[in-house]
């Protein structure tokens, strides 16, 4: 290493010109004052308050150099600091450090590129045949207005990656050989980190410089291994996305031992990147994980079904889906109640009975007044034994006292739907009261949301409680679904149709929260309460995803069909569609209009039906039936 010290002499004037000698020598000090004395007398100049930047920066050197613990000196690095380094003005100890330094953390040029012909060993199947423009898994530059991204499948998928500290790296591209003409890689420090912390080694993100220490050019060829390919987020999150197929492709063929290497690898592409598309990777890691290690907890239904609410609560202040079927399925019961003045409402889930104030509210300012309200709701049992269903309804009772109308409530509770009998949700047939002639008949309007697809988990369920409802001669069934194809064909199929569905719902909830959050006309929530009813949204999403992806037979509930599915089978359980007019499709569109992220959402009308969903992707569906053979009562 050279130094080239400035020469002592006489009269130079700009040069330290003292000696050390028999305590007679005497230094004579340069203009700059608080030159520390000791460097001094050594032919340096650096002042006092220079001295702690001096000594990092010597250790920072020390460790670019080569004095790591366990690391082997790097002769090719110390060439380059022989021949090709110069360094000016070395009696400024400062100056000359931060020249090596700057020297050493020269970044290498970036290798060349992968070969386009690397590509997994397995062939992607197609998307489901569903119209999916935008999802959250999308290189291409997203629309305006627009916080979506989308993947096309059909591209051949990149090499496969291996996991390397602080990035993702990913397979050989180059042998040996072809690196000739590359810079040789050299150990580098980042100059703001102490010893203790590099030593600890840091992670960088992916797109940041790399600052931390490698070992490469003290490795033999044969032991390096393939060269470092670094890669900006979109490639990992095409990369990422094909490992997922990849990974349900060797679960549908029992290939556990292929899925575990790509579940590992599934998890670190996931760690690179943000937002929605991390989120939605884990969950579905999380069901792929279940299932390949046969993991299934065993959880108490009613305290699941309790938390199940909890989550919905959060789920219905985050976004509008469940706004959106409250207002339509309260539309139509609006509309066939009209002119009745005995009406009957059938809640095949009442929960928290957050959709019935609304309708309360239209029938108490409808022309001639409020009709007599009667409300059954049904539910599972409480986990602290508690009459929950009993409280609600005392709430809506005092409710419905405030706005003078005459309101009877009745509770039942019942482990699944397929339990109810037509007696039990009609008082006067169970009691055996007959009405007067003169009396006139309760209009009874069914109501289901997101609750009958639970049903197809167990054989002949749905078909018992179609044809209960059907007993019961009700003049409107309304019916709100999951508007996705979760219950057929193969697991490859249901795990694509799955993925393309839940990364646009996570999408959506991304949005709404850029925008500001829930809407809905309510006071605005604090910053905290946003996130965490999103929070506690993505775990109610990824719930169901584990449902879908991890979950066989009867424990598999979350099998959601389409609308043209749940059509076929209410026309052949004896029903005929209702169709929901203009008007309804009109305010669910104003509705939008008052949440955020609303230039995302689209309503659209479909045979009569509406369906609420993400830019190009219907996710939930409103439908209403009659019967079919003969006019209800």
């Amino acid at each position: 290493m050279k130094r080239e010290h400035q020469e002592i002499g006489g009269d130079g004037g700009g040069g330290l010109t003292g000696m050390v000698g028999g305590g007679k020598g005497k230094i004579k000090e340069e203009d700059d004052d608080g030159v520390d004395e000791l460097l001094a007398a050594l032919g340096y100049k650096v002042r006092s308050s220079d001295m702690a930047d001096v000594a990092l920066k010597m250790e920072q050197l020390e460790m670019a150099m080569g004095s790591n613990a366990g690391a082997a000196p790097d002769d090719s690095l110390i060439a380059h600091l022989a021949s090709d380094t110069v360094h000016y003005n070395p009696s400024d100890l400062s100056t000359w450090l931060e020249t090596m330094l700057s020297e050493l953390n020269t970044p290498p040029p970036p290798l060349p590129p992968a070969p386009a012909d690397r590509h997994l060993s397995y062939d992607l199947p197609p998307a489901p045949a569903v119209s999916v423009q935008s999802s959250i898994f999308d290189t291409i530059a997203p629309a305006e207005s627009s916080t979506i991204t989308t993947v096309d499948f059909s591209a051949p998928p990149p090499p496969p990656a291996r996991p390397v500290t602080g990035r993702v790296s990913y397979g050989p591209t180059e042998t040996p050989s072809d690196l000739t003409g590359t810079r040789e890689r050299k150990r580098m420090r980042s100059s703001s980190a102490s010893s203790s912390s590099s030593r600890g080694g840091g992670v960088a993100g992916i797109g940041s410089v790399n600052t931390a220490t490698t070992e490469a050019s003290s490795i033999s060829p044969a032991a390096q291994g393939p060269p470092v390919v670094i890669v900006d987020s979109q490639e990992a999150g095409i990369r990422l996305v094909h490992a997922l197929m990849a990974c349900a492709d060797a679960v549908q063929q029992d290939n556990m031992k292929a899925a575990d290497a790509l579940l590992k690898q599934i998890s670190v592409l996931a760690a690179s990147q943000g937002g929605a598309m991390r989120k939605v990777a884990s969950y579905f890691a999380q069901a792929l994980a279940g299932r390949i290690y046969r993991i299934h907890p065993q959880q108490d239904c009613s305290l699941d079904s309790a938390f199940s609410d909890i989550l919905q609560m959060h789920f219905y202040e985050t976004c509008p889906y469940l706004k959106f079927a409250h207002f339509t399925a309260n539309q139509a019961i609006l509309e066939a109640f009209a002119g009745r003045r005995r009406v009957h409402v059938i809640d095949f889930s009442m929960k928290q009975g957050m959709q019935w104030p609304a309708l309360l509210q239209a029938l108490a300012l409808r022309p001639g007044g409020p009709p007599s309200f009667r409300l059954t709701g049904i539910g599972p049992p409480q986990p602290d034994n508690t009459d929950a269903l009993q409280q609600v309804g005392l709430k809506l009772a005092q409710f419905a006292e405030t706005i003078h109308i005459d309101f009877e409530y009745h509770g039942f509770v019942a482990n699944s739907l397929a339990d109810l009998e037509p007696y039990m949700l009609d008082p006067n047939r169970a009691g055996g009261a007959v009405s007067s002639a003169d009396e006139e008949p309760e209009a009874i309007a069914v109501n289901s949301i997101f609750d009958l697809h639970r049903l197809l988990a167990s054989p002949g369920a749905i078909e018992k409680v179609l044809g209960t409802v059907r007993a019961m001669r009700p003049r409107i069934v309304t019916v709100v679904e999951q508007e996705a194809n979760h219950n057929s064909g193969p697991f490859l199929d249901r795990f694509t149709e799955a993925l393309h569905y839940y990364s646009t719902m996570f999408d959506s909830l991304e949005g709404g929260a850029g925008s500001g959050g829930g809407g809905g006309g309510g006071a605005v929530e604090s910053g905290g309460g946003q996130q965490q009813d999103q929070l506690m949204s993505e775990v109610y999403l990824g719930r169901q995803i584990c449902n879908v992806v991890a979950c066989e037979g009867t424990e598999r509930t979350e099998r959601h069909e389409t609308l043209t599915q749940w059509r076929s089978r209410m026309v052949r359980a004896g029903f005929e569609p209702a169709h929901l007019g203009s008007n309804a499709y009109k305010q669910a569109s104003i509705l939008l209009e008052f949440f955020a992220g609303g230039d995302g959402y689209r309503v659209e009308e479909r045979d009569g039906c509406l369906t609420l969903g993400w830019h190009s992707r219907p996710l939930i569906a409103t439908s209403a039936w009659r019967l079919a053979d003969a006019a209800a009562r």
